[in-house]
């Protein structure tokens, strides 16, 4: 299971599938902002069967992890294609 082939499942509609990835992907990176936002988007196109399973950092520690790892995809972002895409 690859971000890839979720991402590629995503594109062609096949959103059950992706979601199945993204959650698997998000449970071993529960950090990872891309993630949690294409999980986000696919709760919303799947609806109330598939709630979104984001949570917030507790811990201070967790918050600052979160949010480091919350700048660096905004910088890989940035820097492979001069735009922010948020």
């Amino acid at each position: 299971m690859t971000k890839t082939l979720a991402d590629i499942y995503f594109q062609q509609g096949y959103f059950q599938e992706a979601y199945k990835i993204y959650k698997a992907l998000f449970e071993k990176d529960p950090s990872d902002l891309d993630i949690q936002i294409r999980l986000d988007e696919l709760s919303k196109k799947l609806g109330p069967s598939s709630p979104s399973i984001i949570k917030s950092p507790r811990s201070t520690e967790e918050k600052i992890r979160f949010l480091k790892n919350w700048l660096a995809n905004i910088q890989r972002r940035k820097k492979g294609n001069g735009k922010y895409i948020l």
